[in-house]
């Protein structure tokens, strides 16, 4: 939000599980509007972020809020602050963690999530840390046909056994890829059926996510999150991996906005890393034929765990 008058009103609307506020908002800053938040969306959860590595700013946000993250540490932290402020712990960055801080909150404030842990919820089942291994991999294609054959295999493997799945990608994309996995085989179609494949507009998806032209973490962790949950509702708790592949990155290369397109496979590496989501980005090879790209092409690679031809 631009300011904390804004924050309170879209919670007020929204009424979100849980509410990621700056600190340093203007206007009303976050702690204000924090407080503001408890009387209009009592059940929200409140995590705060802020630049300010400081024992006492911590303190007086800890009394009107469930967690505290130093923004620095966002990238190691965010996962599991959020999941510590669902379960209902309180929580604040390991480096303000200190015995002296623990004397002014409550003891579960210091709890870092061991990696068994998880998020509950009613609706669907948690999705599960795992320490080591990941699966996010890069396809490099000639054209749309090789696109939507790797991607129909690798989304198609996951629906075969029952596992959910999600595509984030063109409508031309979208309707090709649905269309070849409706005729790849009845087990597929069931699961489609079932509801456990979800076809998603790559454009609308980043919108929900860029700020100045760059993904904001603590936003693509909602976006992320929202889109693996809604996968896995057809999945009634029997099978956690989801398969998750898409496009994003490519469009905002092809934008010419390469950093932001290493950012995003930074993100969803992070996300591979961490939980039972195996993952599949795609870039036509035209993209990669200028020699200026070759830097940004390195490093592509290096965010994915494997290359496929």
């Amino acid at each position: 939000m631009s300011d904390g008058l804004a924050a309170v009103l879209k919670a007020e609307e929204l009424q979100p599980d849980v509410i990621l506020l700056d600190v340093g908002l203007p206007k009303s800053n976050g702690v204000e509007a924090a407080r503001r938040i408890r009387s209009v969306a009592p059940k929200s959860k409140i995590l705060f972020l802020s630049q300010e590595v400081d024992v006492e700013v911590a303190r007086v946000a800890l009394s009107d809020g469930h967690g505290y993250v130093v923004k620095s540490d966002a990238d190691n932290e965010l996962f599991a602050a959020i999941e510590a402020v669902v379960q209902g712990k309180k929580f604040v960055s390991r480096r303000l963690a200190s015995p002296t801080f623990a004397d002014h909150v409550y003891p579960q404030a210091i709890v870092q999530l061991r990696p068994e842990e998880t998020v509950k919820s009613s609706a669907v089942p948690p999705l599960v840390k795992r320490e080591v291994g990941r699966c996010h991999e890069v396809q490099f294609y000639s054209d749309d046909s090789g696109f939507v054959d790797g991607f129909t295999s690798f989304l198609g493997a996951a629906l075969k056994i029952g596992n959910p799945a999600f595509f984030i990608g063109t409508a031309l994309h979208r309707n090709a890829i649905l269309e070849r996995l409706h005729a790849e085989s009845p087990d597929i179609r069931t699961a489609i059926r079932q509801g456990k494949y979800l076809a998603l507009d790559a454009i609308e998806f980043l919108s929900n996510f860029m700020v100045n032209d760059m993904p904001d973490p603590g936003w693509f962790l909602k976006v992320a999150d929202d889109s693996i949950v809604g996968a896995r509702k057809g999945a009634n708790g029997e099978h956690w991996r989801v398969a998750a592949c898409g496009e994003c990155a490519s469009i905002l290369w092809a934008q010419g906005k390469a950093d932001a397109a290493i950012r995003l496979e930074e993100l969803w590496n992070q996300i591979a890393r961490t939980y039972n989501v195996d993952i599949l980005c795609g870039y036509p090879l035209e993209s990669l034929r200028h020699e200026e790209d070759s830097y940004t092409f390195r490093r592509i690679c290096e965010e994915h765990s494997a290359v496929r031809g």
